[in-house]
């Protein structure tokens, strides 16, 4: 079985961020980087099932060359091999545009399964899985809790709202976004990482010209804060009840 997983590097959470020149994105001058978190679940979800089941599982990654330093954590960690699409504008593509980059280097794969996190850390969009799943004509499922593998066929339990979930089955090959904090992590052992340096990582370019956005980016800017003052002038029983609504309707935090 062939199991391709979508990782993507994204800022490192205690980054300090400020406004790029331009306001069209974050500055990352001088930022470090790090694996999105909820691909390093779907990462964690391809090397479970791969130890149960046997096959491979390939990381495949689109971004600058730093992008390198990720897909080495993501084959130190397990993964068999990897594929970096050479993209130094990633940022500038929207979720369609960033989907073809990703089904271009796939369909080359024929994979059984393909695993994406839920969303990224730095848009959080949560789009990229599905629409990739789209152009390749797959089935898919999403915020996927547990992977049972049957043959040919995927069993899956997805999360919904209010404490349900759902158990649906499909035929492979599938798409399939996995929800963060469904498993423990893995470190990656100082063999793995020696074993790392000697694996296959291939690079490919966009095909033909680049995917263009369909949505484009017009302003990056930090939220603007502003305050208000309510007075409420009424008895105190009638106040509390009134203060409870606002806190309930308005600022929603009861």
């Amino acid at each position: 079985m062939k199991i391709v997983v979508a990782i993507k590097q994204v800022p490192a959470r205690d980054s300090n961020v400020r406004i790029a020149a331009g306001a069209k994105w974050i500055d990352t001058s001088d930022s470090s980087f790090e694996i999105n978190e909820p691909d390093a679940y779907a990462l964690e979800t391809g090397l479970v099932l791969k130890e149960g089941h046997g096959g491979e599982v390939v990381a495949l990654c689109a971004g600058p060359a730093r992008c390198l330093s990720t897909i080495r954590e993501a084959l130190a960690k397990g993964a068999d091999r990897a594929i970096h699409v050479e993209c130094n504008h990633l940022e500038s593509l929207d979720t369609l545009a960033v989907a073809r980059l990703l089904a271009d280097a796939i369909r080359q794969e024929n994979a059984d399964l393909i695993l994406t996190g839920l969303q990224s850390d730095d848009l959080g969009l949560g789009q990229t899985g599905v629409v990739l799943a789209e152009i390749l004509g797959i089935p898919h499922g999403t915020i996927i809790m547990e992977v049972e593998i049957h043959g040919t066929a995927l069993r899956v339990k997805r999360e919904l709202e209010d404490g349900w979930f759902q158990w649906i089955e499909m035929p492979m090959p599938a798409l399939l976004t996995i929800q963060s904090g469904i498993s423990k992590l893995r470190y990656a052992t100082l063999m793995g990482i020696k074993k790392a340096k000697t694996k296959e990582v291939r690079t490919v370019s966009p095909a033909d010209a680049p995917p263009e956005s369909s949505v484009l980016l017009d302003r990056v800017y930090l939220p603007e804060r502003s305050k208000q003052t309510r007075l409420i002038e009424t008895p105190a029983h009638q106040a509390a009840a009134e203060l409870a609504e606002i806190l309930r309707s308005e600022v929603r935090v009861l």
